[in-house]
């Protein structure tokens, strides 16, 4: 296990794992030291900080010490408490997208105000809101403000998901390995390399060489994403691994399951048992870009990029790259998309955090949907 810090109630902790054993131990963990708690919305006020608020009661198993430095750390990020009738908590910066849901308003604007004015916004919304909201408590600080009930938002534990997981595929993939986990307090991610897998990819693989692709060593996988601050449900996403490197392709077509309708573990077993038809599904959509034709590739992959929301600086990256390696005559889509791909193995060469690469590997895979030819446009490109 790698860390970028042992503060754990740093809104900017993160953690990455190579082992799966300690991954699922941190997990444990870390579901340990946390909470969920329901209170009334109308019952929730937030107050902005100015440098000068303590908590005289430090959060629950913490010492004076540390929540002195939970506010430190919230000073530096939302500058926002959270009090009840019976609790007083900082807001992490991953609650920021629920609460705001919650009070039932939106807007970029509430990015830019002061403080204090975002306090007295979300307050007289609160105090009109009906129902429950549902509070999700870890490391100190509020990292979630859900809706109450259970049809609105279910609980979906992340120990158990990731447990479950590993188990079924430990069940149907005896020889998959478990290529890397990551912790963020918005997200955790991890992923198994099926190994020796090789049904799973053998229809595409001989459609490269009925078209005379030829390619590297590929190794299918599985990526199964969650978070219990309202950013993602249980998602399981088809994968591969290419080349020497190991570069990533993303296959998009994932398994869904949602916080909400009253889900729970038993619908989450269901979409483990769909892996296999999903992959397929998935691995097939890749198959049929090698039958679209291309005839201005590197206008098509920042079209394609821009598109998808891929951010300019990597999509003139990777059309340089694309230039490098394929030239500017016509190919095949197939050949667009893997150069689309390249923007994640970017992203990873620049350390970005694992929440970042998975949202990126997402906008990569929309890409697998569009259509093709509507963004194959001569002539100069401005983005």
């Amino acid at each position: 296990m790698t860390t970028a810090t042992q503060n754990f109630y740093a809104d900017s902790f993160a953690t990455t794992f190579k082992g799966e054993e300690p991954f699922l131990a941190f997990l444990t963990q870390r579901e340990a030291k946390a909470a969920w708690a329901t209170r009334r919305a109308k019952d929730l006020r937030i107050e902005a900080l100015d440098g000068k608020t303590t908590i005289l009661t430090p959060p629950p198993g913490m010492s004076v010490m540390e929540g002195k430095a939970i506010i430190e750390d919230t000073m530096e990020n939302t500058r926002l408490l959270l009090k009840a009738r019976d609790m007083v908590y900082p807001v992490r910066g991953c609650a920021i997208m629920s609460l705001l849901k919650r009070a039932k308003i939106n807007g970029t604007a509430l990015n830019k105000v002061e403080k204090p004015v975002l306090a007295r916004i979300l307050n007289h919304c609160l105090k009109v809101a009906t129902g429950d909201a549902l509070l999700r408590i870890a490391d100190g600080k509020i990292s979630a403000v859900n809706a109450g009930d259970r049809n609105d938002y279910a609980i979906l534990e992340i120990p158990e998901l990731f447990q479950r997981t590993a188990e079924y595929l430990e069940k149907e993939f005896p020889s998959r390995t478990f290529a890397g986990g990551s912790f963020e307090h918005s997200m955790v991610t991890a992923v198994w390399e099926l190994t020796g897998e090789t049904k799973l990819i053998k229809a595409y693989q001989d459609a490269l060489t009925l078209h005379g692709v030829e390619y590297e060593e590929m190794k299918p996988a599985i990526r199964l994403t969650s978070s219990d601050a309202a950013f993602s449900g249980a998602n399981l996403f088809p994968t591969m691994f290419t080349g020497k490197r190991g570069g990533t392709v993303s296959l998009g077509n994932p398994l869904k399951l949602e916080h909400k309708d009253g889900a729970d573990l038993k619908d989450f077993d269901a979409q483990l048992e769909l892996l296999c038809s999903q992959y397929q599904l998935a691995i097939g959509k890749l198959t049929n870009l090698l039958d679209v034709n291309i005839q201005n590739p590197v206008n098509c992959l920042l079209r394609v990029c821009k598109h998808v929301g891929i951010g300019k600086k990597l999509a003139y990256e990777a059309a340089e790259q694309f230039k490098v390696l394929n030239g500017e005559d016509p190919c095949t889509a197939h050949d667009v998309y893997f150069g689309i791909n390249e923007v994640v193995f970017m992203l990873q060469c620049d350390g970005a955090s694992g929440s970042k690469i998975v949202r990126m590997e997402e906008n990569v895979a929309r890409a697998l949907s569009v259509r093709w030819n509507d963004f194959d446009i001569p002539g100069d490109f401005k983005w």
